[in-house]
């Protein structure tokens, strides 16, 4: 088949290695300069670093660089997906620079792409029978709207999401807010403190943290990063260990939960500096684990940096002819610049509003089978609108599941009961986080359980001593490495059954 992909971060190019090897004639759209998504040099704040270790957080046949570090820069992964696109000869087939405007669908002739070159202007369409989304769910940032911007910014002020702040010399010698206290804020606030006049970070909720090394010796790996520490979860269909964890053993669980929350509250010092989060450690867990950005912590014991706790900005403005910032807790503070690290839209602005109406509930979360099947909107599939903590793995593994789909190698249950599935998965998951579920596209921590059930349908997965192995060692994305081979074996025989591959197209 002829396939756009829109996107070339890791969904996107995990999708177009895997349908080219399946045979696929595929094309990626990509609008900034170089690959990489969020990890564009583009989109790269200062500080910029992964969640995962090196050795969790790649694609399962493209390891990461030995030399990297325990925790790989943005750069350098960036350089690890433009390394994985010329190693398996994707570069032909990538045009970069080229925003998709519109993709149209056309009955059985498939989509309409008009795309833009981001540098000419110029404007091209093309047809293909197939469409991938893969945009990613980061792709447009957040900026609450402050009153008082304009006179903010005549007054020399700046305001700007975190993936927006590229340069930290912009910060150099300014007083500058940072908004925000997840992962992206803690990270940009501390590189921004080294070299500011002042800096504060605005946290409207504090959240719990998750330090590197525990005690400063176990690596949070061992602890987050295994089917046991998803397991200290509870998910909405429980099995095996998971029942006794969640019911004989829930004294088991609690207590490791609570020895854990000791643990991040006196090695991070929260106690001291007035940082203790509200609940209990497991709302951790409500939609992200987040974790610690040391170097913050200790700016905030020096003195360099202040985290306002339980606080916004009301405003923006101007004071004698200087940019300023009110704020909730009644100050009125010097503000030069304002770095927002408030999330992302989940948007897909390219899509037909006919078609974005079909595919997302009436809360505007999008309703898809294991996350990447429409309902009802046909020759169309999602790659990375599975946030998980293993963003590579996951996205590969919805590539393969693409693919056997594709093959007509899925046995997928009516559309109704597709749909009902659909629909108390996202009622469990607004629940469950608290509305932070980025419009249904966000399975944190469950990433496990989304990879098993997709390979459950595709009918291969891993065994159980790899499987028991997981239970306690951190996810080795080269155990997945097979699930390939055996798919292109299967295809050769699909390939003498045409009518399950029509089947599946139409």
């Amino acid at each position: 088949m002829k396939i756009a992909i829109i996107g070339a971060g890791f969904a996107g190019l995990s999708s177009a290695k895997v349908l080219t090897q399946f045979g696929h004639d595929v094309t990626v759209f990509e609008k900034a300069p170089d690959v990489g998504g969020v990890w564009s040099a583009t989109r790269r704040y200062p500080g910029l670093r992964t969640q995962n270790n090196k050795d969790t957080y790649f694609l399962s046949d493209f390891p990461m660089p030995a030399e990297y570090p325990e925790w790989p820069s943005g750069e350098q992964v960036q350089r690890y997906l433009a390394a994985f696109a010329k190693h398996f000869d994707l570069d032909r087939r990538i045009q970069l620079n080229t925003e998709v405007i519109v993709a149209e669908p056309e009955g059985d002739k498939g989509w309409r792409v008009k795309v833009r070159n981001t540098q000419t202007g110029q404007e091209h369409e093309h047809q293909f029978e197939h469409l991938v989304v893969a945009n990613g769910i980061f792709s447009e940032p957040f900026i609450p709207p402050y009153s008082g911007v304009a006179e903010f910014e005549a007054a020399g002020g700046r305001l700007c999401a975190t993936s927006e702040f590229n340069n930290l010399e912009d910060a150099r010698n300014k007083n500058v807010l940072v908004v925000g206290y997840g992962k992206s804020s803690c990270d940009v606030a501390a590189a921004i403190g080294e070299v500011a006049a002042s800096t504060k970070v605005i946290a409207r909720e504090l959240l719990w943290k998750m330090p590197r090394k525990v005690m400063n010796v176990l690596n949070y790996k061992y602890l987050m990063l295994t089917r046991m520490g998803e397991g200290l979860f509870q998910y909405i269909e429980v099995k095996g260990f998971e029942k006794f964890l969640h019911g004989a053993g829930s004294g088991v669980r609690d207590s490791m939960i609570s020895s854990l929350q000791k643990i991040a509250t006196r090695q991070l010092k929260l106690d001291k500096l007035g940082l203790v989060p509200e609940g209990t450690f497991d709302r951790i867990a409500r939609s992200t684990v987040s974790l610690s950005t040391d170097e913050l912590y200790e700016q905030v014991i020096a003195g360099k940096t202040e985290i306002a706790r339980e606080c916004e900005i009301a405003s923006l403005g101007a004071r004698d002819g200087k940019p300023v910032a009110t704020l909730t807790d009644g100050r009125t503070v010097p503000a030069d610049l304002v770095v927002c690290g408030t999330g992302f839209k989940q948007v897909v602005p390219f899509l037909p509003q006919s078609v974005q109406d079909e595919i997302t509930d009436e809360r505007g979360n999008f309703e898809l089978y294991r996350q990447i099947l429409p309902l009802t909107v046909k020759r169309l599939h999602f790659c990375g609108y599975n946030s998980s903590f293993y963003s590579p793995l996951s996205a590969e593994v919805a590539a393969l599941w693409i693919a056997t789909h594709l093959m007509g190698g899925l046995d997928l249950p009516p559309v109704e009961k597709r749909r009902e599935h659909v629909r108390r998965r996202l009622k469990w998951m607004e629940e469950r986080t608290e509305g932070k579920h980025a419009r249904g596209t966000n399975i944190i921590p469950f990433s496990m359980h989304n990879v098993d059930e997709m390979l459950d349908e595709i009918g291969i997965n891993v065994g159980p001593f790899t499987r028991f192995k997981q239970w306690l060692l951190p996810i080795d994305a080269r155990d997945y490495r097979m699930v390939t081979r055996k798919l292109l074996e299967r295809q050769k025989q699909v390939q003498a059954n045409p009518a399950a591959f029509a089947k599946a197209v139409h």
